[in-house]
């Protein structure tokens, strides 16, 4: 994979200061051996995402990201993927979905480059830093620098409907639960509901992002999630019947009900990849929904 000539990395700071060995981890993610991928993964999120905080050198790496993504050569998809996800989002969990951009970011209106230099400045350059100089527009900064990876993302929103479509389950389980956080685009529900059911996780992920996308259900979306209900896989039957709550409550098919009573009853446990809450979470929020 071959990066953008014109990105200044030495020029952009991430959490450990100049950003000059950022092309260099993000081609070690295509390296032949996985230690040497792990070693360039690990040290690219703890430096442009250190503890969900996103810098100046975040964003310029999210097309990098996409493209290997995109690339079917790449080892581990789904691993940079993954950090694809923590790059766009940060440390925000799905129980904050819907996902409000404008509100999110609203602190982040009124910083100007001065703010973000001034910021830098203290952070990096000056040996004996003022911090009590920038603490007034230190949190507006930070909020700036991940507005602008998330928007860096939203650019890619198209990339991310073609995963859905992929060969490897854990790009397409992945993808779903990323899409989720930007707008509803055309085609994202009928492409969730395509998605086969033969790998159990990615079926489950796109189970919950349509659980998660406005509106009552479409025909290809209702039909995908009520024959979810029979499968034979305790995660998928149980977030179609999440989607099917939180979606069309107050038309919930018996077998849903009956799904989500059961799923309570044992406290049924595990997580669906790519997300946050458990499944036990997601059975309490669709309760709640239907007021029991």
């Amino acid at each position: 994979m071959s990066l953008p000539p014109s990105t200044d990395w030495a020029g952009l700071y991430h959490a450990y200061g100049r950003a000059a060995d950022v092309p260099g981890q993000l081609a070690a993610l295509s390296a032949a051996d996985p230690a040497v991928r792990r070693a360039a993964g690990s040290a690219l999120v703890g430096s442009v995402c250190h503890q969900g905080t996103r810098w100046p050198a975040s964003a310029p790496a999210v097309p990098a990201l996409v493209a290997l993504v995109d690339t079917p050569s790449t080892p581990a998809r789904g691993t940079v993927l993954h950090m694809l996800h923590a790059v766009a989002v940060g440390d925000l969990r799905d129980d904050e979905l819907p996902f409000n951009p404008t509100r999110a970011f609203a602190k982040a209106d009124g910083v100007r480059p001065p703010d973000e230099d001034a910021v830098l400045r203290v952070l990096f350059e000056e040996e004996d830093p003022d911090v009590d100089a920038v603490a007034d527009v230190a949190d507006a900064v930070a909020v700036h620098w991940a507005a602008e990876a998330y928007r860096a993302a939203e650019r890619h929103t198209a990339s991310f409907l073609t995963w859905l479509r992929d060969p490897d389950p854990a790009v397409v389980t992945l993808a779903a639960a990323l899409l989720v956080w930007f707008a509803p685009m055309p085609g994202v529900s009928g492409a969730l509901a395509a998605v086969p059911s033969d790998t159990a996780d990615a079926r489950a992920s796109a189970n919950l992002a349509l659980a998660h996308l406005p509106g009552h259900p479409g025909s290809d979306e209702l039909a995908a999630l009520t024959t979810g209900l029979a499968s034979h896989h305790e995660a998928v039957r149980v977030t179609a019947a999440v989607a099917l709550a939180r979606r069309q409550a107050t038309a919930l098919p018996d077998a849903a009900l009956t799904v989500l009573v059961h799923a309570d009853a044992v406290e049924v446990s595990g997580t669906v990849r790519g997300w946050d809450r458990s499944l036990r979470g997601h059975v309490a929020v669709a309760l709640r929904r239907l007021g029991l």
